[in-house]
């Protein structure tokens, strides 16, 4: 295992940021956005949710049986916050991934990135299918998928390499798994959430169901 830029106890035993563990199922099909100078309600709605149905929340103690049960009841699938200049999305059920005629992570990375801001957007989906879409001002500039290298014709940008640096590789347990939770690693550095469930509990929290 190599994860320079996690220190202990912010990664579980198979690389994945801990505190997307923490709101995540056993088996998830999920999305993560992060998007940095744009406050949590404003990302919620530019991703399609409706503000009448925010609310204020906080992560209980114990775990639930599922995630959603911890901000408020079965309806909310997405919950986001902010730490330092970076807002992120939790989407349980990966509805925020796409739409019909876009590839997974380009649509949302897009909208959030609008207007001179910088975003990125991950899914793991049921069948452990993997992405990460990069975008600045509008635009997408690295889209990739399975756990490959970024490659680009031209140098990628300084804080995408060294998020790419810091997340690293995880050995995984068995030969034939994956690495499912790079680009998962490489949002939570580029975004400097390389936290705990417990610093999350410290900050405000917006809860929704999408749509």
């Amino acid at each position: 295992m190599s994860t320079p830029g996690f220190p202990a106890g912010t990664l579980d035993s198979v690389g994945t940021p801990i505190w997307i563990s923490a709101l995540a199922e056993e088996q998830p099909h999920h999305t993560v956005h992060v998007v940095r100078g744009l406050e949590p309600t404003e990302a919620l709605e530019l991703l399609g949710a409706k503000p009448r149905l925010f609310q204020r929340c906080m992560i209980p103690r114990d775990r639930p049986e599922t995630w959603r049960s911890a901000p408020a009841e079965d309806t909310f699938t997405m919950l986001a916050g902010r730490i330092g200049d970076w807002t992120f999305v939790y989407d349980a059920e990966g509805a925020t991934s796409f739409d019909a005629d876009s590839s997974p992570t380009t649509v949302p990375a897009k909208k959030l990135s609008a207007d001179g801001r910088v975003a990125a957007t991950s899914t793991v989906t049921f069948t452990m299918k993997t992405d990460l879409g990069y975008a600045v001002d509008g635009e997408v500039v690295v889209h990739v998928i399975n756990g490959g290298l970024p490659y680009v014709e031209t140098e990628l940008p300084a804080e995408l390499q060294a998020a790419i640096d810091a997340a690293g590789t995880f050995e995984p347990s068995y030969e034939d798994q994956a690495d499912t939770s790079v680009y998962l690693r490489v949002l939570a550095a580029l975004a400097d959430l390389r936290c705990t469930t417990d610093d999350l509990r410290h900050i405000s929290l917006v809860a929704t169901p999408f749509g």
